[in-house]
This record gives structure tokens, C-alpha cells and sequence, in this order.
């Protein structure tokens, strides 16, 4: 029996046992691909035309072919069988490759966010004086700063107005250099209330270890109600 694939068109020469009657799924040896071969059986030869042998590999038995008959180059034709081959059967999912490039960029970004992270730390509780030092201002609530002498003065003006005035002096007790922040002034009233708030600018921005500087500020037309006054760094509670 000639076997011819459906898929790639590979001839193959079986016996007509290894197909059988009732016919069987079999397989190509050369694209894998299995399929149901009918059983047929070959019409008889004249006595007078004599037979040659055309060799099949193992697995397919002997065979023969017609005088004259010029046979594709025969390829083991092996029945498939569950064992073997499976044209149905599954497959493992294909895994795509990573790509390398971004995976890269992810972990540089995320190691650039843990160091800043970390630097942000150290700076905020174990290294104030440092980052002052470098002009990095992390809040006034670090500085050693203090404010001493802040007389108060509030006097009637010939136009009816009121003037409240404030003045004092900064000092920097520490051995270090500090940066001075802005002053806040907040009037509260007779039960704490803030009624009147405004900002002091120092006279320089920077005070050397043991040094001091003086400050003073005055305001019109305060409310009546005011009773006291508190003095803070911006940003410092009061």
C-alpha cells in the first residue's frame, strides 16, 4: 500500500498488515503530521509482470511495488500511537522573553527612590547641623536658635491709630553656624485666640556660633482685644 502524506505530500510504501482492513491513524516520519489511513487492498498483478522489492526501514515491514514503479525515498512510517505522538495533545505555554532593558530602568528608579528616601531620614533626625550647613532648610522646628529681650510698645498716634511695636534680639548659642528662618508674631486674646498674625524678616539670613542679631517691627490699627503676643520661628510652634 502507497501512503501519501496530506500535509507535506511524502510517500511512503507499507504493507497493507500495518494498516490493516479496518484502517488506523498513523503519522509522518518527515512533518509529524497524523492522520486516518483507510484500509484498501491492492488489485492483483498479471502472473507475467514480476515484482520487485523496494526496502522499507524497520518498523514498516516488507514491501513491494509494480515493475517500473520509481518510489519516492521511503521514511519510517511508524504508526502513531498515543504513546508516541499526538497531534491533539497539549502543549506548555510559550514563555516570552524579559526584556532586560526595562527591567533595568524599574530597578534604577527604585533604587534612586530608596536612596533619597534614606537621605531624607538622616537629614530630618540625625543630621540637622549638617544640612544647615549646606544652605538645606529643614524647617525651623531643628534650629537652636532663641529669641530674648522682645519688649512690647503700643502708644496712641496723632491720627487716631494705634501702633504696636515689637523688638528684640536672635541669638545662636550653638558652635555652629545657623541659618535664620522668618519670625512669626501672632496676638492672641484674653482666652487664647490668635485675633492678629504677621512675619518678621531678620536682618540677615545667617548668624555665626555665639553670635547674636537684633530685630524690630511694628503695626497699626491691631484689635483692641489683643493681650498678648508670641514670637516663633516660621514653621516652629509658638
Amino acid at each position: 500500500m502507497i501512503l501519501e502524506c496530506p500535509e507535506c505530500r511524502t510517500r511512503y510504501l507499507v504493507p497493507d498488515s500495518a494498516v490493516g482492513v479496518t484502517g488506523r491513524t498513523v503519522r509522518c516520519a518527515n512533518c509529524r503530521h497524523s492522520w486516518f489511513q483507510e484500509g484498501a487492498a491492492l488489485p492483483p498483478l498479471p502472473a507475467s509482470a514480476p515484482l520487485a522489492a523496494d526496502p522499507v526501514l524497520p518498523g514498516g515491514g516488507g514491501g513491494f511495488a509494480p515493475a517500473g514503479y520509481a518510489p519516492s525515498p521511503v521514511i519510517d512510517a511508524t504508526p502513531a500511537t498515543e504513546a508516541s505522538f499526538d497531534a491533539f495533545a497539549h502543549r506548555p505555554p510559550f514563555r516570552p522573553r524579559r526584556n532586560m532593558a526595562r527591567v533595568r530602568t524599574i530597578a534604577s528608579i527604585a533604587a534612586g527612590l530608596i536612596m533619597l528616601a534614606l537621605v531624607g531620614v538622616i537629614l530630618w533626625t540625625t543630621a540637622p547641623g549638617l544640612a544647615q550647613q549646606a544652605g538645606i532648610d529643614i524647617g525651623p522646628a531643628q534650629s537652636p536658635l532663641r529669641i530674648v529681650d522682645n519688649p512690647i510698645e503700643r502708644r496712641q498716634m496723632t491720627n487716631g491709630s494705634e501702633l504696636f511695636a515689637v523688638s528684640g534680639r536672635i541669638t545662636n548659642p550653638s558652635s555652629n553656624a545657623q541659618r535664620v528662618p522668618d519670625l512669626r508674631a501672632d496676638l492672641r486674646d484674653a482666652n487664647g485666640r490668635v485675633v492678629f498674625s504677621w512675619t518678621i524678616t531678620p536682618q540677615q539670613r545667617t548668624l555665626p556660633a555665639n553670635g547674636a542679631i537684633d530685630f524690630n517691627s511694628a503695626q497699626v490699627d491691631v484689635p483692641p482685644s489683643s493681650k498678648r503676643l508670641d514670637l516663633s520661628f516660621v514653621g516652629e510652634a509658638s
